[in-house]
């Protein structure tokens, strides 16, 4: 079994590559991904096929086709991991998108199984809500 933080990183890594079949390959099929908040469409909790439909809606508004994800420090305990990253991206229409991140990651074997996103929702919205003219999370089940 591999470890935690090295299977975390390399999630991370490949994130940043905005290649979506090889970002859900690191999940389980039952993986779920929680975001912190009460803002319809950005928070609550979406599981694996939803992810990969946002991840595919979302891909063709970076400049450079992936959010890059860099991640701070790491803690783990366990099969879990802590951790504090950052976030970059230059859509196409000029904008950019940053924000801050601490996530925390539950493996089941080398595959990660939930994955808990405190991020600035806020700053989400602005950018990928209804109200930015994109509209992109508008349409998705949490």
């Amino acid at each position: 079994m591999s470890e935690p933080k090295a299977i975390v990183a390399a999630f991370l890594d490949s994130f940043s590559s905005g290649d979506v079949e090889a970002i859900l390959e690191y999940l389980t099929e039952d993986a779920t991904w929680w975001v912190l908040g009460n803002l319809d469409g950005m928070s609550g909790t979406i599981d694996k096929a939803t992810l990969g439909s946002l991840l595919r809606q979302v891909k063709p508004l970076y400049l450079d086709g992936a959010l890059t994800i860099t991640p701070s420090s790491m803690i783990s305990a366990g099969r879990q991991v802590s951790a504090e990253a950052t976030s970059h991206a230059r859509l196409c229409d000029g904008r950019v998108y940053a924000n801050a991140y601490h996530f925390r990651f539950d493996l089941d074997g080398d595959r990660i199984c939930s994955v808990r996103e405190y991020s600035d929702t806020q700053h989400m919205l602005e950018i990928f809500g209804r109200q930015s003219g994109v509209g992109v999370l508008d349409n998705l089940s949490r």
